[in-house]
């Protein structure tokens, strides 16, 4: 596996979709994805042998707003699910972790931010990971709506743009 560095100009584009995006998907961290990487293991092992028949680990990657990696969790089978591996990594210690907390500090009313709890003082706050549907949509995660158009592909064109509320959301989601 070979990591790309960052350039300035993917660097700059990263943070103009996130700076477009953020009106609509606040208190966001950033986002995680499990995906496949091809590996070579012993015929004996059929567990890294994934539905599609190829042998590879499924590896879960978190990213925070500016695209860098925060925590990365490689070595799992193939065959495991997205959601397996997500509670693994919340086992582990100094695993992944989704801060929610009382934040003691003057709210600004131009600062748009989601606030589940107020009093004059303080403010809980909770924040999310953007995750699509491999995950499930509970406390700290956030995915798409199921059963609407999701990439942002799906949209472009005269006729294509969202009709929906769902879609909208689904669109911005795609691009964050």
């Amino acid at each position: 596996m070979t990591a790309r560095r960052a350039t300035k100009e993917t660097t700059a584009s990263n943070q103009h979709l996130y700076r477009s995006t953020v009106e609509v998907l606040q208190n966001c961290f950033g986002a995680l994805e499990g995906t496949y990487i091809k590996v070579n293991v012993q015929i004996d092992r059929p567990i890294y042998r994934m539905h599609k028949g190829k042998i590879a680990t499924n590896v879960l990657e978190v990213c925070d707003t500016k695209c860098d990696f925060v925590f990365v969790l490689a070595g799992w089978e193939g065959s495991t699910g997205d959601s397996c591996i997500l509670r693994d990594a919340f086992a582990r210690p100094n695993g992944l972790q989704v801060s929610k907390g009382i934040y003691n500090f003057y709210l600004p009313r131009h600062l748009k931010i989601r606030v589940t709890a107020y009093n004059p003082l303080s403010y809980v706050v909770e924040f999310y990971y953007l995750c699509d549907m491999g995950y499930s949509n509970t406390e700290g995660f956030l995915t798409p709506y199921r059963g609407q158009r999701y990439h942002l592909q799906e949209c472009r064109g005269a006729g294509n743009a969202p009709t929906t509320a769902k879609e909208y959301f689904n669109m911005k989601h795609s691009s964050a």
